[in-house]
Parts: C-alpha cells; sequence; structure tokens
C-alpha cells in the first residue's frame, strides 16, 4: 500500500480482514495529498513561498495546514446507527473498528449555501424555512410544506406519498409539485442532499429525500450542523487507521522511495525500493505511483487563505462548510468553501484557515473561485494549487493493481467514501461484511464501545 487517505483506510480494513499488509510511502507523513502539514514553515515551502511566516502567524507548530479538507457529514454517521444503507459503509466501518478511540471530532458550526450576493444559513427546519432570507414568504411556505413532506415521506406508508411514486417519479417532479424555483431547487439539491451535479433532478426521488431527511434529522439532533472535523487537523484520520493496521500486524515504512513495480506475467508480485523488492500479491497507490495506468480526467483548483477574522454574515462561527452552487455563479461544478480555526487545534489563536475549491473549467482557474474568495477578504496570506485529476484504466482484475481515485473539489467525505467501496469490492469480490469486522473487533478491543 502506498499511502494517500484511501490506501490508509483500506490498509486498516485489510488488516482487519487478516491480511498481511505493508505501507511504503516516498513521504515523511502519513496521508498523501490529504495530509495535514505543520509546521507552517513547512506549508511555505511546499508552495515555494519566499522568506518565512510573519511574526503575526503565531508559532509555526500552532498550524496543522490540510492539503485537502472535507468534513464528516453526522447524517452519514445517523443512518449507519439505524440501518444498513450501503452509502454510509465507510464510517459505520469507522465506529465498528473502533478508530474513533484515537480521534477527537468537533462539530462544525455553521452550514451556508450562497445567493448572490452574499451567503445564508441552510434551512433545513420548517422554522428556519419561515425565517430565512433566501426565499420570499410565498415560496417560504412552499418550501416549509416541501420539508414537512419530506419528513414525514414513508416508502412503507402510502399515505404519506401523496400520489408519489418513489420509485418512479422523478425529484423534478416533486419540486413542480411544490411549485419550487430555481434558486430553492439549488440549495436543496447541493446544500442538503451533497448532489455534485442537477443529475439526480431527473432520477427516482427516493435517494433524494432521505438525503435530505438525513440532513434535516442529523442537524435537529446535534445542533449547529451535521458536520465533523477531526481536532489537529484531517491528517489525524490516516494516522487513526495507521494505527488500527498496526493493531492487527500491519507493517509502516515511510520515508520509502519506489523505484519500481514489479511485475511477472501482467500481475503485480513487488515493490522495488533502494534495491530490494517488498514481495506482495495485491498492491493499492494512488495515480502519482503508477501514472500508466490511469487517465486525465479534470484538475481542481484548491485556494488554503489563512485569515485573521471570521467568514462575513456566518455570526462569526469558527468554523463552517458554504456551498456556492453552480447556477449562481454560471457554471457547471459547485464551489466548496470549508472553514476552520484556532478552535481545531490547526491555528494560531485568533485565526482561520479557509480552503476554497472547485473543478476548473477555464485557462483561468483563480478567477473562477473570486465569487468563494470574495467572501473571505481580507485574506492574510493565500497558497493556490492546480491539481490534474487522475481515474484508474486498469481496474486491477489481472495485474492486481488497484489505484485509487484523485481527490475531487467537494469538502464533505461522500466521493472518497464511494472510492474506498469501489476498490475494496474489486480486491476481494465481495462488500465490506460488517459482521466479521465487528466480531473480530470484540476479539482485539472486547464489548465496550465507548
Amino acid at each position: 500500500s502506498c499511502l494517500s487517505q484511501q490506501e490508509c483506510i483500506l490498509s486498516g480494513i485489510m488488516s482487519v480482514n487478516g491480511k498481511k499488509v505493508l505501507h511504503m510511502d516516498r513521504n515523511s507523513y502519513y496521508g498523501g495529498d490529504s495530509a495535514s502539514i505543520t509546521p507552517l514553515e513547512d506549508v511555505y515551502k511546499r508552495f515555494n513561498l519566499p522568506g518565512s511566516p510573519p511574526e503575526s502567524m503565531g508559532k509555526g507548530r500552532d498550524w496543522n495546514v490540510d492539503l485537502k479538507r472535507y468534513n464528516i457529514n453526522w447524517a452519514t454517521i445517523k443512518r449507519i446507527l439505524r440501518s444498513d444503507n450501503d452509502d454510509c459503509q465507510l464510517v459505520r466501518m469507522l465506529l465498528i473498528t473502533q478508530v474513533t478511540r484515537y480521534l477527537d471530532f468537533k462539530v462544525v458550526e455553521g452550514s451556508f449555501v450562497y445567493k448572490k450576493p452574499k451567503i445564508h444559513k441552510v434551512p433545513s427546519t420548517e422554522t428556519e424555512a419561515l425565517a430565512s432570507s433566501l426565499m420570499g414568504l410565498f415560496e417560504k411556505r412552499r418550501f416549509r410544506k416541501f420539508l414537512v413532506f419530506v419528513a414525514n415521506f414513508d416508502e412503507n406508508d402510502p399515505k404519506t406519498m401523496e400520489g408519489v411514486d418513489p420509485k418512479k417519479t422523478t425529484m423534478r417532479e416533486i419540486y413542480k409539485k411544490f411549485d419550487l424555483g430555481q434558486e430553492v431547487m439549488d440549495f436543496t439539491g447541493h446544500s442538503l442532499a451533497l448532489y455534485r451535479t442537477d443529475d439526480y433532478l431527473d432520477q427516482p426521488c427516493m435517494e433524494a429525500i432521505n438525503r435530505i431527511k438525513l440532513y434535516s434529522e442529523s442537524l435537529a439532533r446535534y445542533g449547529k450542523s451535521p458536520y465533523l472535523y477531526p481536532l489537529y487537523g484531517l491528517g489525524e484520520l490516516p494516522q487513526g487507521f495507521a494505527r488500527l493496521s498496526a493493531i492487527y500486524g500491519g507493517t509502516y515504512m515511510l520515508n520509502k522511495p519506489i523505484e519500481e513495480i514489479v511485475m511477472e506475467n501482467g500481475k503485480v508480485v513487488g515493490v522495488k525500493s533502494e534495491g530490494e523488492i517488498a514481495r506482495c500479491k495485491q498492491l493499492i497507490c494512488d495515480p502519482s505511483y503508477i501514472m500508466d495506468r490511469v487517465t486525465k480526467v479534470g484538475q481542481v483548483i484548491r485556494a488554503i487563505c489563512i485569515l485573521s477574522h471570521p467568514i462575513a454574515n456566518t455570526g462569526d462561527v469558527n468554523s463552517c462548510q458554504i456551498i456556492i452552487p453552480q447556477n449562481q455563479v454560471n457554471r457547471k461544478h459547485d464551489i466548496y468553501v470549508c472553514m476552520i480555526s484556532f478552535a481545531h487545534n490547526v491555528a494560531a489563536q485568533g485565526k482561520y484557515i479557509a480552503i476554497v475549491s472547485t473543478t476548473v473549467e477555464t485557462g483561468e482557474p483563480e478567477k473562477e473561485i473570486k465569487p468563494a474568495l470574495d467572501l473571505l477578504e481580507p485574506i492574510e496570506q493565500k497558497f493556490v494549487s492546480i491539481s490534474d485529476q487522475y481515474a484508474p484504466t486498469d481496474i486491477g482484475t489481472e495485474s492486481q493493481i488497484f489505484i485509487s481515485r484523485s481527490y475531487d473539489a467537494t469538502t464533505h467525505f461522500e466521493t472518497t467514501c464511494d472510492d474506498i467501496k469501489d476498490i475494496y469490492k474489486r480486491m476481494t469480490g465481495s462488500e465490506f461484511d460488517f459482521a466479521e469486522m465487528e466480531r473480530k473487533k470484540k476479539d482485539t478491543f472486547g464489548d465496550d464501545d465507548s
């Protein structure tokens, strides 16, 4: 295994499942492109900025700057606690394997959506709908009725369906049923249901209804938002899975240059490093280790912004997620903003880190994120990167090489989760066996679920 976020998590799963796992990474840290970099001086070096951080930034060791940021959705956790819904297997695995023993999470304090010219709190309850500045009076009433319909909807109780066939009626038809306009559709689909495109509009409505319902239920239960963020940064997540793997016999080798992936008869048999070959039957790696078996599928721009103030119009929260729906800025892809701060032990006292990201659509990527950067001003320091996105052309059936996808622009965990599940299924031929994981966890940790 050559370690990005997906590889670290899969190593934990495979170790629990009895596989012998060796991690080799050319980097000196866990997590690849999703690592947390500390001290701040190293961030300046990584982005080739001259000089050192100014004294106003505080101590360099007070900073843990994520190269890629996403939040874990409480809605996801809630769903897996109450059902076996396939969408949530990763977080269920988090809980079952007890990786949460090694991590401390903090609730992200706000969830916002952009509607020209400013951001608004995402309304997800009847009360919030009526108070929201996103809509006019009559639209508020229609949206409130829509939320009541969603909250009461039960596919096993026809009385709650109001004539809707969950397997045939599209989400576009649901919006039309409640006479909801384009802007309401935008924030509902992209900020509540967390869809990346509008393709869902012409799909059967059941999945979207469940997504919206879970967002609302989770917010009602946990308060400020349905999102979690690890204290000390995202790099804690792969380290947690590294510890899990070690408990089950996994071995780690950082600062290990990969010279060659050794093949015999079209199948991987080992990895060569510093003149020695570590033999293996299967290999998991990110695209950078094996570029001849991937294809470029796009680019992502990210801007890491250091602020000395909370984002305007958020109520001065210490953390938040903002989604700028594609239609609000005449784009084909949403723009994402995730802000955390000293409250999460990732920045010096009084400082905030906001990461802006989107899929590149033009030859001037930095202009594309201007609507988001404008929300953050004044920006004390900015680190901009443009990354190529790759997808595997080899699914691993013959070669037994399983390549993860590059990170996309989203700030939530859903697409990374999908990739992990896909690789696991390709490697093993089956879905996660949670019952077996639960048994093995109890053998190791006992029955204590604390």
